[in-house]
């Protein structure tokens, strides 16, 4: 029998309906044991049909989502309360973070330069990272130097 254990409902979807629908398909489509540890429920897909279980899982998702809702009230307000005092929120313009490229930056335009594909360089050259924020390091880098020479 497989397991799935989810540390609580809350884990399993951001809305009563998405939360309900992936214990179903847990339990019945896919007959696996659930074991939600929070809660201290365990949904055997053997033993359907049990109406206390349903009333508890249907109960906490609705706590679930109406927390989720309150901490984004919550976020939302003391946001404008912010602005309210003048605070200007987000980064300042023209503020040029690091990128955790740089350290590689002169590997990583040579590598370009010899043609060696952004994949390759990621997999076999550097060993971390993901295509679309290379290509756009790259891109930024190729900029930068363009314009101060």
């Amino acid at each position: 029998m497989i397991f799935v254990i989810a540390s609580e409902l809350s884990r399993l979807g951001r809305s009563i309906k998405e939360t309900l629908h992936t214990i179903e398909t847990i339990v019945q489509d896919k007959k696996a044991r659930l074991i939600l540890i929070k809660q201290n429920l365990d949904l055997n897909p053997t033993t359907t049909g049990n109406l206390a279980n349903k009333v508890l899982i249907t109960i906490f998702s609705m706590l679930a989502e109406l927390e989720r809702d309150f901490i984004s009230e919550r976020t939302k307000e003391g946001l404008r309360a912010r602005v309210a005092k003048g605070v200007k929120l987000g980064k300042p313009k023209g503020v040029i973070q690091a990128s955790m490229y740089d350290k590689d930056k002169e590997k990583i335009l040579h590598l370009d330069q010899l043609g060696v594909p952004i994949q390759k360089i990621i997999t076999t050259h550097l060993g971390y990272g993901k295509y679309l924020s290379l290509k756009e390091f790259m891109r930024k880098s190729k900029n930068f130097s363009q314009l101060t020479i």
